[in-house]
């Protein structure tokens, strides 16, 4: 990956931000503008958004296993051993799939808006069934759809228009390799019981996409765990009340 685009600010220790589908590496602004007075604070774009070409595997897929990857050639090319890693929706399953593969590197997990089971019968259809739509139709329409499901229709009109923004400007490739990706993603729910470095599991009180139950559920099943419920949010809390998120975050940090 040290070919990707990727945001590198800051001094101290290392702390990794993993975006979702269909975002680039701004949807951590918030947090990038927050942690770097005490972290050297590391944003890529993952491969086929924002400014990351998009290289898919089989099938026109990209498997969680090969952001995974990516991570870690990113820690490796910038000469970090030990990190703090986060991710949400999607970028919360890839660090799961980091965790699997490489935990001795990871000395803290954020997970946020997400969830581990493996996919469905019915979630692989859609999924790849959206992916055949975003390469026919473009982003648009899909960006439209959702907008009120990424973020609460009562949030801020400028988070609003970041998010959709974001997704408009990803490429269809990208984001239909990574859906066909994660319609083939494994059960992360047995790796929760086995992770063994601090955690802070994060939900928007409103997200429909991983509502607060998922969020229970992991929390309960993560040993050294904590969990934060941001209030007047929906999938993307750390735009939607970054002051909130943030203050989560803090307290995983300092641990």
């Amino acid at each position: 990956m040290t070919a990707a685009a990727y945001t590198d600010q800051g001094r101290g220790k290392a702390l990794i931000l993993v975006h979702g589908h269909p975002f680039d590496r701004s949807m951590w602004d918030p947090q990038v503008r927050e942690f770097t007075a005490t972290h050297r604070v590391i944003v890529p774009d993952l491969r086929g958004y924002g400014a990351t070409p998009t290289l898919p595997g089989p099938a026109g897929s990209t498997l969680l296993g090969a952001f995974a990857e990516d991570i870690l050639g990113l820690a490796n090319s910038l000469g970090i051993d030990r990190f703090t890693l986060g991710g949400l929706s999607m970028g919360g399953q890839i660090v799961m799939e980091c965790y699997d593969r490489f935990p001795e590197r990871i000395t803290r997990l954020l997970l946020a808006d997400t969830f581990p089971a493996a996919e469905t019968p019915e979630g692989k259809a859609a999924r790849n069934a959206m992916a055949d739509r975003l390469l026919r139709e473009g982003m648009k329409g899909y960006a439209d759809e959702v907008l009120d499901k990424m973020v609460a229709p009562y949030a801020d009109p400028a988070v609003r228009s970041h998010v959709h923004r974001m997704m408009t400007s990803t490429a269809p490739e990208g984001a239909a390799a990574a859906l066909r990706g994660r319609a083939e993603r494994p059960d992360y729910r047995d790796l929760l019981t086995r992770i063994t470095v601090p955690t802070l599991v994060v939900v928007g009180e409103d997200d429909e996409f991983t509502p607060v139950a998922d969020a229970e559920a992991m929390h309960a099943a993560i040993p050294d765990s904590t969990l934060a419920v941001i209030p007047s949010s929906a999938h993307m809390p750390n735009l939607e009340q970054p002051e909130l998120f943030n203050a989560a975050m803090w307290g995983l940090l300092e641990r």
